[in-house]
């Protein structure tokens, strides 16, 4: 299953270039109170809803994607995780590149570990790329992540897929300097995540998908997640040593070389295998 969330917060199964508004499952979806239980609403309950959304979608009304905004496919992610230069050639060019590691020397990701990202930095594919801090160099780092389904804490990395709930691009936008990652990859719409996910029993081996991005037609970045570094079981395994892993939680893998500045009025264009294409304008305000 492919589903999204589109125009005023409605739920759909992607049908090839359509979308079928499913939202009517949401009923299904148990009333709570404040203080709401760890984890996103939609993921803690998806095993039930899904069923329900596959009926709906037969007869749903369908839009045209194209025609929709489409939105983040996960609403409230308890954490965005990140992993950083995790991909070797990655590592090697911001080592090279003074304008990324600001004479500093860059670890590799068994010395830095993950990291968090805000919650608040994350939109759809729709909402657009805010650049607007003229003064700073801001990149583009095109990412496959993917969505924790179930509850867990320090899993083991050969149970660690199990955990996995789909599947889905992830634009880990970032402004250069010298400050930690979680300030300079936190800000307003600096992640990107769309344009649906894709259920983990549609995708057989995610840890051997070609993926790219482009700036307005010219291609930056090209590679495969068969040259991660920390693989997505390693990631879970690691991350879940420090946190517990809650339905809704987002970790994206890291991006690989060719990493650029984008600036307002670009077009990034993000392809994934098994997943598909996303586009998203950069804009000043």
């Amino acid at each position: 299953m492919r589903f999204c969330r589109f125009d005023d917060n409605r739920l759909g199964v992607v049908d090839g270039e359509t979308v079928r508004d499913v939202t009517a499952a949401l009923d299904l979806l148990p009333a709570v109170r404040w203080p709401l239980p760890q984890g996103d609403q939609f993921m803690l309950n998806f095993d039930k809803l899904r069923p329900e959304m596959e009926k709906l979608a037969k007869e749903a009304p369908a839009k045209l994607l194209s025609e929709v905004k489409l939105l983040s496919p996960i609403a409230n992610p308890g954490k965005i995780i990140a992993a950083p230069v995790n991909y070797q050639l990655h590592l090697d060019e911001s080592r090279e590149d003074t304008q990324i590691n600001f004479g500093g020397h860059v670890k590799t990701i068994d010395e830095y570990g993950v990291f968090l990202k805000a919650t608040s930095s994350l939109i759809g594919p729709s909402e657009g790329v805010v650049a607007d801090w003229a003064d700073r160099r801001i990149d583009h780092e095109v990412e496959l992540a993917f969505v924790i389904g179930k509850q867990g804490f320090r899993i083991d990395e050969a149970d660690a897929m199990d955990y996995v709930a789909g599947y889905t691009i992830g634009l880990d936008m970032t402004i250069r300097g010298t400050e930690d990652r979680s300030y300079r990859k936190s800000l307003d719409t600096f992640t990107v995540l769309g344009p649906h996910v894709v259920t983990a029993d549609e995708i057989a081996n995610p840890g051997k998908l070609d993926f790219w991005l482009t700036i307005n037609g010219e291609p930056r970045q090209k590679s495969n997640t068969s040259m991660l570094i920390f693989g997505i079981a390693k990631l879970i395994a690691y991350a879940s040593k420090a946190y517990t892993l809650y339905p809704g939680d987002v970790i994206l893998t890291g991006t690989p070389e060719g990493v650029a500045p984008v600036v307002p009025g670009d077009r990034i264009d993000a392809w994934i295998e098994e997943i598909g294409p996303m586009q998203v304008m950069v804009r000043g305000s």
